[in-house]
């Protein structure tokens, strides 16, 4: 399958497209193909399902579960102001509500804050494992920790997204990869489609957020994937994320900036396979009515 460059509004992979009623009534979209073991895709903040067009390739011997989180994609954030641990909550239910058993859940930036709260809440059983792309356990840096963004820089990146979302979702196309081009023209579009009010409360509650104390709960095995390149977060990053986690260990992409599954799709998928095979089988799955 040939690389696919399209992030625009058609965010369907064009067939196994679901629905799914959240507990408080809002509907998440979600992507399901193939068979086998499931991965769970989590992508990041303005991204949408689609994001991970290029990891169908997995559903020869995997089933892909690929998630619009809601205010983004096909799920829309509606009145409220979504939090990570309401997104969190949405990625649980939709797990019980599939059945599924064994899962492998892969967050990409936002996708891994989500997933870390995933894997320490009632759901966790159903994930066996865990791939977090190019992420860190908290956002904002204090006196103490230096591996996320400043505080400057958290608040020029709210202020941008109130006061000139376009910019600012042009700026993060272009940011996610380590050699800009057509293809970060094209995800800065897709960026630019979000409700800025709905990326604004996300980022707010991102920036909030400290995974730092949850990190010694999550016992599944997790593979740190790390674009060696990256313009957000360094290797010194991924290491702190293997010594906190019980069961890690992680793996550089050198070509790759944020966004290794798009920059190195075949060495990622490549990867991911390989991490799948030193897992014990998958239970047969049992769909909760």
């Amino acid at each position: 399958m040939g690389p696919h460059r399209n992030f625009g509004k058609e965010r369907g992979w064009g067939r196994g497209l679901g629905y799914f009623t959240a507990s408080d009534g809002a509907c998440i979209a979600y992507s399901d193909e193939g068979e086998g073991r499931p991965f769970v895709l989590l992508h990041g903040l303005m991204a949408h399902a689609g994001f991970f067009e290029r990891q169908r390739a997995l559903a020869d011997r995997f089933r892909l579960v690929a998630v619009d989180l809601r205010g983004h994609g096909r799920s829309p954030a509606g009145d409220q102001r979504p939090t990570i641990a309401r997104l969190a909550g949405d990625v649980a239910e939709l797990a019980r509500a599939l059945g599924l058993e064994g899962a492998v859940g892969v967050g990409w930036s936002l996708g891994a804050a989500v997933l870390w709260r995933v894997l320490v809440g009632p759901e966790s059983r159903r994930f066996a494992a865990a791939v977090v792309v190019d992420m860190t356990p908290r956002v904002l840096n204090d006196e103490g920790w230096d591996l996320g963004l400043s505080r400057e820089t958290c608040e020029a990146r709210s202020q941008a997204i109130r006061d000139d979302f376009p910019a600012f979702a042009a700026a993060a196309g272009q940011a996610i990869f380590a050699d800009p081009g057509d293809e970060a023209d094209r995800a800065a579009e897709a960026f630019a489609t979000n409700d800025p009010v709905a990326i604004g409360a996300l980022w707010e509650s991102l920036v909030g957020e400290d995974f730092r104390p949850l990190l010694p709960a999550i016992h599944q095995p997790t593979l740190i994937v790390h674009g060696a390149r990256s313009h957000l977060y360094g290797a010194d990053t991924a290491d702190h994320l293997v010594a906190a986690l019980p069961n890690a260990r992680a793996v550089a992409f050198d070509r790759s900036g944020h966004a290794p599954h798009l920059e190195q799709p075949e060495l990622f998928n490549a990867a991911l396979r390989e991490f799948a095979a030193t897992l014990p089988p998958v239970r047969q799955p049992e769909a909760t009515h």
